[in-house]
C-alpha cells in the first residue's frame, strides 16, 4: 500500500481520535491496557477502536492495521521510538504516552539522546495542535523531551531502572538522586547538578502495588499480567483513557481482562514442555524480567537478528548472577555468549543452540512430574519463534 501511495499513512491517520504509545520497554503491553480501558469506556460502540495490537509499530505496520479498520474513528497505537516523530507530525494525536528511554537495539537507534531530541523537536513544532503528553516523570530524559509538548500529565511509576540516566540530556553535567523513604516509598526524586532540569511533581503515582491518583484515591489494579512495571505502564495507561474520557472504575475494568499482550506472560506446551514466556530485549527489560522466574530451571534464549539487535554487548550489563543456585538452560544463536557471561556470573548452566532441544534438556532436568511451567525468557526473535511453535496469539 505504500509503496503505491506513500502517503496512504497520513490519509489512513486523518479523523481519527488517536492514541499513540512509545518508549523502550512496555510500549505493547501499555498499548493493550489502553485499547483495553478505551474499549470498556465505549462498551456497545467498542468497535470504533483500532489498535496494532501484534506489536506492528512500524509505518507499514500502523498503516496496516489502520487500513483494516478504516471506519473506526479511535486509534491507540504502539509506536517505535523511530516513528514517534512522524505519527506526531502526521497525525496530530490527541495523547501521546511516553513511558521510558534505554539502551536498545544500538545498531538501529544508535544513541538514545538523538531519539529524545526528535520527540522533543517534534512536540515543540506541533505547538498548539500537538498532543498532551503522559510522560514517566521518573526518566531525565524523558522530561527534557516532553518539556516543549503544550501539556504534560506527569506518571511516578516507582522505576528500579537508572543506569541509563547518570546525566543530564539538558546540559550534561551530572544528575543527583535522592533515595525515597524505606517506610513509605515516599520522596526519592533527581535533580540536575548544572540546570534546572528536574523530576517533576507526578499526577498518578505507583506505591505498594497500587496506584494513586490526582485527588489522592488509591486504586488496586489487579492485573493478570505480572510484575511491578506493569503497574506502571498500568498507570500510564489510566492517565491517557482519562484524557480519552474513560473514567477510572470502567479503565481498571477493561485492564483486567488482558492476559497475555502479543504473548507475554503466555503459558503453552512446546515440545512436550510447560512453559511460560517472558519477553527481554534489553538491560532494562532483563532487570525487570529476571526476578519473575520461579522455576528452578530456567531457560534464556538469545539471538542477535535485526529484530533483535545485532550488538549483543548488553549482556554484561545485565546482573544474571541472582540466576545463582538454579539451573540455566542457554539457547538460540547467541547461547555461546550468553553461556560465556553466565560463567563468569558463576551461575550452572547448559548450552543448546536448538529452542526445542533446549526445553526437553531443561525437562529432563525438573522433576518427573510437573504441573508448573518452566519460565523462558527469550529476545524478540526467539520469543516470536516459541509463540508461532506453541500457536500463541
Amino acid at each position: 500500500m505504500l509503496r503505491l501511495d506513500p502517503t496512504a499513512l497520513a490519509t489512513l491517520l486523518q479523523g481519527r481520535r488517536i492514541a499513540a504509545v512509545s518508549g523502550t520497554n512496555g510500549k505493547t503491553t501499555t498499548t493493550h491496557l489502553l485499547a483495553a480501558a478505551v474499549r470498556a469506556g465505549l462498551g456497545a460502540d467498542a468497535d470504533r477502536v483500532v489498535t496494532n495490537a501484534d506489536g506492528a509499530n512500524l509505518h507499514h505496520g500502523i498503516a496496516s492495521a489502520l487500513g483494516q479498520a478504516p471506519h473506526a474513528d479511535v486509534a491507540v497505537l504502539e509506536t517505535d521510538e523511530r516513528v514517534v516523530a512522524d505519527v506526531v507530525r502526521l497525525g496530530r494525536p490527541e495523547v501521546l504516552v511516553l513511558l521510558n528511554f534505554s539502551r536498545d537495539q544500538l545498531d538501529r537507534h544508535h544513541e538514545i539522546k538523538a531519539l529524545g531530541r526528535s520527540w522533543r523537536n517534534a512536540l515543540e513544532a506541533a505547538g498548539a495542535d500537538g498532543p498532551v503528553v503522559v510522560a514517566n516523570a521518573e526518566e531525565p530524559l524523558i522530561v527534557w523531551a516532553a518539556r516543549t509538548a503544550r501539556e504534560v500529565v506527569w506518571v511516578d511509576t516507582a522505576s528500579r531502572w537508572q543506569q541509563d540516566a547518570s546525566l543530564c540530556p539538558q546540559c550534561g553535567a551530572g544528575l543527583a538522586r535522592t533515595q525515597p523513604d524505606p517506610e513509605t516509598g515516599e520522596g526519592g526524586d533527581w535533580s540536575c547538578t548544572g540546570c534546572d532540569l528536574a523530576e517533576p511533581r507526578a499526577a498518578l503515582k505507583v506505591r505498594d502495588g497500587q496506584i494513586i491518583d490526582a485527588d489522592g484515591r488509591r486504586w488496586d489494579p489487579q492485573l493478570q499480567v505480572p510484575g511491578g512495571f506493569n503497574i506502571g505502564n498500568a498507570a500510564h495507561a489510566l492517565a491517557a483513557a482519562h484524557l480519552l474520557g474513560v473514567g477510572t472504575e470502567e479503565a481498571l475494568a477493561g485492564m483486567r481482562t488482558v492476559t497475555s499482550p502479543g504473548g507475554r506472560f503466555a503459558t503453552a506446551t512446546i515440545a512436550g514442555t510447560p512453559v511460560r514466556l517472558v519477553l527481554a530485549k534489553n538491560p532494562a527489560g532483563w532487570a525487570e524480567a529476571l526476578p519473575l522466574a520461579r522455576s528452578e530451571t530456567v531457560v534464556l534464549a538469545i539471538d542477535s537478528a535485526a529484530a533483535d539487535g545485532r550488538d549483543v554487548s548488553w549482556l554484561w550489563d545485565v546482573e544474571y548472577e541472582q540466576l545463582r543456585g538454579r539451573r540455566v538452560v542457554c539457547t538460540g544463536p547467541r547461547a555461546q555468549d550468553l553461556a560465556v557471561r553466565l560463567t563468569y556470573a558463576e551461575v550452572d548452566f547448559a548450552v543448546e543452540p536448538d529452542l526445542a532441544e533446549a526445553l526437553r534438556l531443561a525437562r529432563a532436568h525438573g522433576p518427573a512430574e510437573r504441573s508448573e511451567p518452566f519460565d523462558v525468557i527469550a529476545t524478540y526473535t526467539p520469543f516470536q519463534r516459541l509463540r508461532r511453535i506453541g500457536g500463541i496469539a
